[in-house]
């Protein structure tokens, strides 16, 4: 099973894109949009990063017996699409389910301001989905408490 800690943003990823639509939609930086929990376009895409270490770590400790995580991938640029496969043997894909998560305003705001294709998104942006962990199917429900109680937001978003 794969399994999606939710990013706190943009991250680092994407920021020409980002300035590109900023530049020819004349967007500021000031102004709060719709969905942006009170805060400025500048704001929002200023977020830190999230930092998934320590939960991710903690999680590794429990299991120090059983190989619970196969693979692990911090979702960067090239999006899932781009990062995910990096991690898998070449005879397995993933298969996503999109409707598993709902994609922050922010990414929303951009692709509809800028007029983005739904595809790009994804090639560019984690689209809220930061890292994703593939686990053994018996334990997913296992993991998805423990990073829970870590802090993260997991969601069990495809299988292999």
């Amino acid at each position: 099973m794969l399994i999606g800690l939710e990013s706190s943003g943009v991250h680092s990823n994407g920021f020409s894109l980002v300035r590109r639509i900023i530049d020819a939609k004349k967007l500021s930086l000031e102004q709060h949009y719709e969905g942006l929990d009170g805060h400025t376009l500048g704001e929002a895409l200023l977020e830190p990063t999230r930092i998934y270490v320590r939960s991710i770590v903690k999680l590794l400790r429990r299991y120090r017996v059983k190989r619970v995580v196969s693979a692990m991938a911090h979702i960067t640029g090239g999006g899932l699409a781009g990062n995910l496969p990096r991690v898998l043997p070449k005879h397995l894909d993933a298969k996503i389910d999109l409707s598993t998560w709902d994609i922050p305003p922010l990414f929303s705001l951009l692709e509809s301001t800028g007029g983005v294709d739904r595809d790009e998104m994804f090639r560019v942006f984690n689209m809220g989905i930061g890292n994703v962990l593939a686990v053994r199917p018996t334990f997913a429900d296992s993991v998805v408490r423990q990073l829970k109680q870590s802090g993260e937001v997991p969601h069990i978003i495809g299988s292999l």
